[in-house]
């Protein structure tokens, strides 16, 4: 039985649906896809959210985006999921943000006769329909051999992480050490136990500290954009942007001008439009009966000062955020 509450929220919706092909469940209602990121803070959610958006217009359903603001609040995401579920939702698009704490509230959804898509960070959970996103540990990979190159090959290094329980920058953390570990014997990696935390805040004064603590470093990996947003402001602060290499994930207006600039040296590049846009419409699929592969590579490039103009990398920095936004 539909809820109330998302019988009246979608009344209009259906009729316009009806009048352009749109899908409708066999109640007439139009379907409804709860898109809950990790978080809303950082702009790598804004491509996620715009991804989705782009994912409605396509498959003629109707999205509910809410999420926490902190990626680490998992309590947060989970009220979100059961929200979700109280309002009768046909389906949930989901950047988890513990691959571990969400599983019992999917497992409740799937309960209530409502399919999951997992999108950006895996879940160890089999319920999913499908899981669409970065190949992570082979985005550390490619992190791991960018820095490398970028030291020919030998330096002492080290790593910052993201937050405990986060399980895309797991992958990539664990996809970087060992990818030194088998090819790189002539990098030392001398810290890779620290965590920045959430917010750009904490992981200023994460890699703050880590500068202080290792004044004697070639070369950094950061794998997600709090993290190499706080370590190029660290390393800004110090006086040291530009004299250590590195090479962090993902792309902001502030990450691509400390690329131009020399003050980092490569990005890692997700394309988070594309989970965005391929999670809805793989729920929409799922939902009209239509099998789904288990998972899907959304695929990782790594950009650099060399590269910014090249085609293929305009066109996963340069966003207008307000023609899915606004």
């Amino acid at each position: 039985m539909r809820s109330p509450r998302k019988a009246g929220a979608l009344a209009m919706f259906a009729l316009l649906l009806a009048s352009c092909g749109g899908k409708a469940d066999a109640n007439g209602d139009a379907l409804l896809i709860a898109v809950i990121p990790k978080g809303t803070t950082h702009e790598f959610w804004k491509s996620i959210h715009s991804g989705a958006v782009q994912g409605s217009r396509d498959a003629g359903v109707a999205i509910y985006w809410k999420g926490p603001s902190k990626d680490d609040d998992r309590d947060a995401q989970i009220r979100v999921v059961e929200d979700a579920i109280s309002r009768g939702v046909d389906g949930i698009v989901i950047a988890p943000s513990d691959n571990r704490a969400l599983v019992r509230p999917l497992e409740e959804a799937v309960k209530e006769g409502i399919p999951v898509v997992v999108i950006d960070s895996p879940i160890d959970w089999e319920g999913k329909v499908s899981y669409i996103g970065t190949d992570n540990y082979q985005g550390g990979v490619v992190g791991a051999r960018a820095l490398a190159a970028l030291l020919d090959g030998k330096g002492k290094v080290l790593m910052m992480r993201y937050f405990e329980g986060s399980g895309s920058t797991m992958q990539r953390e664990i996809g970087f050490l060992e990818t030194v570990a088998k090819e790189f014997p002539g990098l030392d990696v001398i810290s890779a136990n620290q965590y920045g935390g959430s917010t750009t805040e904490s992981c200023y004064a994460t890699a703050e500290n880590l500068l202080n603590a290792y004044p004697q470093i070639d070369g950094i990996f950061v794998a997600c954009e709090p993290t190499t947003f706080g370590m190029l402001r660290a390393l800004q602060d110090s006086g040291r942007a530009g004299t250590i290499k590195v090479v962090g994930f993902d792309a902001t207006d502030k990450l691509l001008e400390g690329l131009r600039t020399g003050q980092l040296h490569g990005l890692v590049l997700q394309n988070p439009f594309k989970m965005g846009q391929m999670g809805v419409q793989a729920m929409a699929d799922h939902l009209a009966g239509h099998p789904q592969p288990k998972l899907v590579d959304t695929g990782t490039v790594v950009a650099t000062k060399d590269n910014l103009e090249s085609p293929e990398i305009r066109d996963l920095i340069h966003l207008d955020f307000d023609r899915w936004l606004k």
